[in-house]
């Protein structure tokens, strides 16, 4: 595809520029079915499908302070408090001293957190088992790769806009 001018941006666009766009287009959308699925399946609860990437990152990286969820995120530290806060009060997580800093607490799993998330991590393996069987594991891996690569681009120029 020859490279044309965009009138409304300037912009030249080529045929990487549009199979990029084209890409972006596709995971949101992809992003928004899986939002409804997990609705449906219970993977996404009454707080919110952010509670089981809160669970996941301290069952990954262990106890974090709430500002540090916060930063892998798109969010802000005050959301990602509310979410700790709900997950608590349910018996999630717990809130323990930080023997780096006197006032911000790190958040981690309890028992029944670590429980649950195992099960929801379960659920989620079940039906990505039943998903993607025309697709081989060396092609989803890729495109995996591929979309955290624009996923960190975007990030990076999302924190230049500040």
């Amino acid at each position: 595809m020859a490279a044309r001018h965009n009138r409304g941006t300037g912009a030249i666009v080529d045929g990487k520029a549009a199979a990029i766009a084209e890409l972006m287009l596709e995971v949101a959308q992809c992003f928004f079915r899986i939002r409804a699925l997990g609705q449906k399946t219970g993977l996404i609860t009454s707080w919110g499908g952010g509670a089981f990437g809160f669970m996941r990152s301290l069952a990954l990286l262990g106890p974090l302070t709430v500002p540090q969820i916060a930063q892998m995120r798109p969010t802000s530290r005050q959301r990602m408090q509310r979410l700790a806060d709900e997950l608590a009060a349910e018996g999630l997580v717990e809130f323990i001293d930080n023997p780096k800093h006197r006032r911000s607490k790190l958040v981690q799993l309890t028992r029944k957190g670590a429980a649950r998330y195992g099960e929801l991590n379960a659920q989620l393996l079940a039906i990505a088992s039943t998903m993607g069987t025309a697709l081989g594991e060396a092609d989803i891996r890729k495109t995996a790769e591929i979309v955290r690569q624009l996923s960190d681009d975007v990030k990076v120029r999302s924190e230049r806009l500040r």
